[in-house]
């Protein structure tokens, strides 16, 4: 096996690597304390081919593999959690549907603008009574004698729903067939028949602006459609596998931040005269912190490696993104609870950044299917049972 990184993969990591210690990390306390939305930061990534990272670059983008990117969201999510999920879910959950599913129409129109950091985009699958049971989705689009589909109904936790501009739509267009009764559609933000609901107050990636939206009377036309009728549910969960390699990488970012902030503090913080690093029990987390740290990265790098042979006509990658994102999220939700516990009062004092690692870890094991539909995954693929 080869573990080395090409020279253009080392690239975009060395180029988000300087803009989170530049430009995110000397904000990040500034965003999550007030949840102002980071667009001055969000363009500089899109300006720098990170908004659409295996986006080809006819379509905006920088044209690089399932590697270079989670190489490159480590690196923003260690500078910050909330700046990498905007990140990931224009690229994971927004760009890779349409470049995969869409007509060229479609990708020029809405994957150029995403891709180039003009735009934001989001995704709209999540329901107020619908979260991991995606298939009992009420919004409806209702198709007209001209061919029209009016859309009616709410989506909730919707990711940069407040700032973005195009939407990846997931409804119900014939809920007699249940999950293949379900459509995606390609929504514009500014049109009649849209609207944003308040923005979340969140625990964490408190920049991150989600809201919930509605559609009253939303009119798409046929050429809204992503894919074909009736497919939007396999287009969903396709998305998501892809997904989950994003979310993997950005708990491998907040962790590894966690980590190395410890590794710092018990080298220079004394008690009974002697740094705690020194301490057996100190010592001990240390070791866990880092062999948790190194197996989530190398089960990310070895889903993103199967996805870039997906991409070339080889095998499904859902379950080693699974087992990647579930492993992770629980690492990084495992370390940074530790790095806490290391720094004691200081670890939770707003005057240090473990306090919002922790708080930003949480989520990485809820959203994009939870710890426990990542189980049901992995454990489905391995028996075949159902």
């Amino acid at each position: 096996m080869d573990f080395s990184f090409t020279e253009e993969q080392l690239m975009i990591q060395d180029v988000a690597r300087r803009i989170a210690q530049e430009k995110i990390a000397p904000s990040a306390e500034h965003h999550d304390r007030t949840g102002e939305f980071p667009l001055e930061n969000i363009r500089t990534l899109g300006e720098n081919g990170l908004m659409g990272i295996e986006v080809p670059a006819e379509y905006g983008g920088a044209g690089m593999d399932p590697i270079s990117y989670v190489l490159a969201m480590i690196e923003i999510a260690a500078g910050d959690a909330a700046h990498s999920t905007i990140m990931s879910v224009n690229n994971s959950l927004f760009c890779n549907g349409i470049l995969k599913f869409g007509t060229e129409a479609q990708k020029q129109t809405y994957v150029r603008a995403i891709a180039e950091g003009r735009e934001i985009g989001a995704f709209a699958l999540t329901e107020p009574q619908s979260g991991s049971d995606a298939t009992a989705m009420r919004c409806k689009a209702t198709k007209q004698a001209d061919g029209t589909y009016v859309i009616s109904g709410k989506k909730s936790w919707i990711t940069s729903g407040p700032v973005a501009k195009y939407f990846v739509l997931f409804a119900m267009t014939d809920p007699d067939k249940g999950a293949r009764g379900i459509t995606a559609f390609l929504v514009d933000g500014d049109r009649a028949g849209f609207h944003r609901g308040k923005t979340e107050p969140k625990l964490g990636i408190r920049a991150s602006a989600t809201c919930e939206i509605e559609f009253d009377g939303y009119v798409a036309q046929p050429e809204d459609v992503l894919g074909d009728e009736g497919h939007g549910f396999k287009i969903a969960m396709s998305v998501l596998d892809a997904g989950r390699i994003g979310i993997a990488s950005q708990a491998i970012g907040i962790a590894r931040a966690a980590y190395e902030r410890t590794l710092e503090y018990v080298k220079e913080r004394k008690a009974f005269g002697a740094a705690i690093g020194t301490f057996q029990m100190t010592q001990a987390k240390i070791a866990d912190m880092k062999c948790k740290l190194d197996a989530a990265t190398l089960l990310t790098l070895r889903a993103a490696w199967q996805k870039g042979e997906y991409d070339k006509g080889g095998a499904r990658f859902s379950n080693e993104a699974a087992i990647a994102k579930l492993t992770a999220s629980e690492a990084a939700m495992w370390i940074t609870h530790q790095a806490v516990q290391i720094h004691g009062g200081m670890g939770y004092s707003k005057e240090m950044p473990l306090e919002r690692y922790f708080r930003d870890a949480k989520i990485t094991e809820i959203y994009e299917g939870t710890s426990e539909i990542q189980r049901l995954v992995i454990a489905r693929n391995e028996t075949g049972m159902r």
